[in-house]
C-alpha cells in the first residue's frame, strides 16, 4: 500500500484481522523446536498536515509479523489500519471521516542458499528504494513520500507472483545484490496487482558507505510501458549523516528527489538532548513528458522543497516536523506537517534458551 493524498479505499478490517490471526495461529501451532520465535513488530503514529490552509489528521498503525518455519522458510506480512479526518470542501463546517484496513503484503520466503532467496505471494514491488525501505511510518524521515514514488510501481505498488533475490557477490570491500520479479494480474480487492516484471541491481562499497543501484520495470498489460530508475545512498562510516537520492523515468513523466539528514555527536553523543535532533532537507521535482496521467504522479510539472526537524526519543519514539513549499502551474502552496511515531518489536512468545 502506498499512502497518498487521494481517496481512501473501502474498509476491510475483518479481512485484515482474520488474516493476521490466521498467520499468528499458524505460527503458534507449528512445532517450534526447530524454529526461532516469531516476531511481532511495526509502528504507529498520529500525523497532521496543513495543506494550503486545510488541516487533516491521521492516526495509523502498521503491524508486521515475521514467522520463521524451520531453517529455510519465513512467512512475513504487514498491514495498515488508519483513520483519516479532513475538512469538508466548499466552506462547509466539520470534517469528512474515512477509515481503511488492509494487508500491505503477505509473502513466503524460501532461503535456498546464501546467494538466493525465493519469494512467493504478495510482495512490495522492488523498484528503486522508497517502496521497500522507506514507506513504513516508523522509518521515513518525512510524512509524505516523494513526488515520484509512484513511478515504476505500476498502479498498486504490490505484485502477486514471485521474486528471486540475493547476494550475487560479496567480499570485505564490496557487495552486489540483485532482485528480479514477475507479477500476475490480480483483481482481488485485497491483493490487487498488475501484470508486470522487473529487476534491480545494487552495489555497496562497504568502506565508504556508498550504495548505487539501477532498476527496471515493465507493465505487461494494457498500454505497455517501461520504467527506469537509479538511486544513490551515502552514509559515511562512523557518522550520523545520510544522503539518499533517486531518479525515475517512465513513458509519460520523469523526476528525482534527494534528501540529507544529520545528527551531531559533538555534545555528548547521539543520545544527548542535542544529538537527538535531526535536521532534514529534501528537494524533488516531477517533469511531465506528456499529459497522460497514468503513472501515479502529478499531472503537471511540480517542484517541491522540504525542510524538516525530527527529534529522536529513546525507545523508538520520534517527533516529525516539516515545512514544504510546492510550485506548480496549478498553483503554489505551503504544506506544514507534524506527527509522532512509535516503533514496537517483541517476540510472539518467550523463546527457549539453548
Amino acid at each position: 500500500m502506498r499512502r497518498s493524498s487521494g481517496s481512501i479505499p473501502n474498509p476491510r478490517p475483518a479481512l485484515l484481522l482474520s488474516l493476521c490471526l490466521a498467520l499468528f495461529s499458524f505460527a503458534g501451532v507449528w512445532p517450534c523446536a526447530a524454529q526461532d520465535t516469531p516476531l511481532l513488530s511495526g509502528g504507529m503514529g498520529f500525523l497532521t498536515k496543513t495543506n494550503a490552509g486545510a488541516t487533516s489528521y491521521q492516526p495509523i498503525i502498521e503491524p508486521l509479523a515475521a514467522a520463521p518455519i524451520g531453517q529455510h522458510f519465513l512467512v512475513e506480512t504487514r498491514g495498515a489500519i488508519l483513520e483519516s479526518f479532513s475538512p469538508k470542501g466548499g466552506n462547509q463546517p466539520g470534517y469528512n471521516h474515512s477509515h481503511f484496513a488492509a494487508m500491505t503484503y503477505l509473502q513466503g520466503d524460501y532461503l535456498a542458499s546464501s546467494h538466493l532467496t525465493v519469494v512467493g505471494g504478495s510482495f512490495l514491488t522492488p523498484f528503486a528504494t522508497y517502496n521497500e525501505r522507506l514507506s513504513p511510518v516508523w522509518i521515513s524521515n518525512f510524512q509524505d513520500g516523494p513526488l515520484i514514488a509512484g513511478l515504476g510501481l505500476m498502479s498498486t505498488g504490490v505484485g502477486v507472483g514471485g521474486e528471486l533475490r540475493g547476494s550475487a557477490y560479496s567480499n570485505d570491500n564490496v557487495a552486489i545484490d540483485y532482485t528480479g520479479y514477475f507479477s500476475a494480474r490480480s483483481a482481488n480487492k485485497q491483493f490487487a496487482s498488475d501484470r508486470s516484471t522487473g529487476m534491480r541491481l545494487n552495489l555497496y562499497a562497504k568502506k565508504v558507505g556508498l550504495e548505487v543501484g539501477t532498476s527496471y520495470g515493465r507493465l505487461l498489460q494494457g498500454t505497455q510501458e517501461n520504467f527506469y530508475g537509479t538511486h544513490l545512498w551515502w552514509r559515511p562510516l562512523n557518522t550520523a549523516f545520510q544522503f539518499r537520492s533517486e531518479y525515475a523515468r517512465g513513458k509519460h513523466a520523469q523526476g528525482y528527489w534527494f534528501e540529507a539528514s544529520y545528527r551531531t555527536k559533538a555534545f555528548g553523543g547521539l543520545d544527548s538532548w542535542v544529538g537527538r535532533f535531526e535536521p532534514l532537507f529534501r528537494m524533488q521535482q516531477v517533469l511531465r513528458i506528456d499529459k497522460a496521467a497514468s503513472d501515479g504522479v502529478a499531472g503537471v510539472g511540480t517542484q517541491r522543497v522540504d525542510f524538516g526537524l525530527d527529534y529522536n526519543f529513546s525507545h523508538n519514539t520520534r517527533i516529525l516536523t516539516s515545512y514544504s513549499r510546492q510550485f506548480a502551474s496549478t498553483g503554489n502552496k505551503n504544506i506544514w506537517e507534524t506527527g509522532i511515531t512509535y516503533r514496537f518489536l517483541f517476540p510472539a512468545w518467550r523463546g527457549k534458551s539453548k
